[in-house]
């Protein structure tokens, strides 16, 4: 039994479906690699992959039962990865709050919250007040909501505290006074439907303020991940953030950060050049033990030294004061 959302069961099923529609019939005995090669052609390239990710999974059941020796859908059946949709991140905080001036009360201040804290926008919409805990300075990200259902987000990464830089704690400063418990609530009180809100605020917005292309709501959370890595922000921290592995950091989000390299360099030569490292021991001096009966002679104590740990070309040398 899968162990998932109905939701995600229904999608399987719905995928798998492409495969039992060609190959219902036939033996598995009988299903052979050049089948399956074959039959990927006649998938929507839309859906290829996913498509034959899922025959894969119910193969390698078959596997792992004794039903067959190998996995058909595997063996000699390459399935590379669908093209992925072009990031768009905003290039400046002006154009952000350029969107967001065309906003609401609520929309506006929660486009720049979003863009503050790279949060996805289930999570974003599955947010509530408390949240918010100001006296720390972080956001905890706890549920999400979509597709009309709340529910806990996807992974154990995705559960998380996300610190409040000082733009998205003058989102919050903005929004007006409510009892209503959910942070962003849309204009009935209640939760907001991503796609209702893309069609009806976010890309009429983008489109009065003059932003081309127009942005995915989506493209704010690469939106987040661009400026923090160009920031200078360490790409662990980036993916604890944003509840995503460094692998995906690295796949999805490092190469729009054109300049971080340059970034980590001036870093390294500011600490190669105007800063030196006190690399010396500085434990704190304790008094010697008073001798006993089996010690014939004094503690012997080191002389402590001070070191410059700063990167350097030339040889340096470090004299010893000790006896």
């Amino acid at each position: 039994m899968h162990q998932a959302a109905p939701i995600t069961i229904a999608k399987l099923r719905w995928l798998l479906g492409k495969a039992t529609t060609e190959f219902g019939e036939k033996r598995l005995a009988d299903l052979s690699p050049r089948d399956v090669y074959a039959w990927r052609f006649s998938v929507p390239e839309g859906h290829c992959f996913e498509a034959t990710q899922a025959l894969r999974q119910v193969l390698n059941r078959a596997v792992a039962w004794g039903f067959l020796d190998f996995n058909p859908a595997k063996r000699g059946v390459p399935n590379p990865a669908r093209r992925a949709r072009e990031k768009r991140p905003f290039e400046t905080w002006r154009q952000i709050e350029a969107v967001a001036a065309q906003l609401g009360p609520v929309y506006g201040p929660m486009i720049i919250f979003t863009a503050a804290t790279g949060l996805r926008p289930s999570e974003l919409f599955g947010l509530e007040r408390r949240d918010v805990d100001r006296q720390v300075g972080v956001v905890y990200v706890r549920r999400a909501y979509a597709n009309g259902r709340l529910k806990h987000t996807k992974t154990r990464l995705s559960t998380r505290a996300v610190p409040l830089q000082a733009k998205a704690l003058e989102a919050l400063d903005r929004l007006p006074a409510s009892d209503n418990p959910i942070l962003f609530p849309n204009m009935r009180g209640g939760r907001i439907d991503f796609r209702v809100f893309g069609r009806k605020h976010w890309r009429p917005a983008q489109t009065n303020a003059g932003i081309d292309p127009v942005r995915g709501l989506y493209d704010l959370r690469h939106t987040y991940a661009t400026f923090a890595l160009r920031a200078g922000v360490p790409v662990f921290a980036v993916s604890r953030f944003m509840g995503t592995s460094i692998a995906m950091i690295d796949r999805h989000y490092g190469h729009l950060a054109n300049d971080s390299r340059e970034h980590a360099v001036a870093l390294l030569d500011a600490l190669a050049f105007e800063r030196a490292v006190d690399a010396a021991w500085t434990l704190q001096h304790r008094p010697p033990r008073p001798l006993n009966q089996r010690s014939s002679r004094p503690r012997r104590t080191r002389t402590r030294r001070v070191v410059d740990a700063r990167w350097t070309p030339r040889l340096v040398s470090v004299a010893s004061t000790d006896d």
